[in-house]
């Protein structure tokens, strides 16, 4: 076998182990005990949230899972002019919390927080944690009512209040999945001992 050709394959196995690093999502995402298990600093993170913010650790996670299956670095999808050319991604959303640029920069401002980075867990969870105070205060949603944060997370406060998403049954739709998974996670983690 010539020098080139090992030297290829020895790259091509290198590469083919480094398989989405510190970014990629837990293996079973629909078990919260296997979840903290496998990534215990998320568990931290989510409780230092609950403690700061009083969001159940069960909200946080379902919404996590539906913004960003738990991939550190997700962002949407781009796209493209005539089917081939590049025209940007479809938001500036991005990380854990698929927070969007503006939202994020009005997070930083009001919290202090210019260092804090939505690819870092401990900061997706306590952006999540303000946000959804600050719609409490708001709009009067409760933290333990996953469905409705959502809604008003996804089309923002005013959108909510609006009823904008009553024009897409879709995400009604994903608005009560989410609201389902928060209570998966709710009973799993009251059966897992480390929550």
């Amino acid at each position: 076998m010539s020098r080139f050709l090992r030297a290829a394959l020895l790259l091509l196995m290198l590469a083919s182990c480094g398989g989405g690093g510190k970014y990629a999502a837990p293996r079973q995402l629909d078990d919260a005990c296997a979840i903290v298990r496998e990534r215990p600093h998320y568990l931290r993170a989510m409780k230092t949230t609950e403690r700061k913010w009083g969001v159940p650790i069960w909200v946080q996670m379902a919404v996590i899972h539906q913004e960003s299956k738990f991939i550190g670095n997700a962002q949407t999808p781009h796209r493209f002019a005539l089917g081939v050319i590049p025209m940007g991604r479809q938001s500036t959303a991005y990380g854990y919390s698929q927070a969007l640029n503006g939202t994020w920069e009005e997070y930083q401002d009001a919290q202090g927080r210019r260092s804090a980075r939505r690819d870092r867990i401990e900061d997706a969870t306590d952006f999540m944690g303000w946000y959804f105070e600050e719609t409490q205060k708001r709009l009067g949603i409760p933290k333990t009512d996953a469905e409705n944060q959502y809604l008003a997370y996804h089309e923002g406060r005013s959108g909510f209040a609006n009823k904008s998403y009553l024009g897409k049954p879709w995400l009604v739709e994903v608005a009560a999945k989410v609201g389902r998974r928060a209570e998966m996670y709710r009973t799993q983690l009251a059966g897992c001992g480390r929550y």
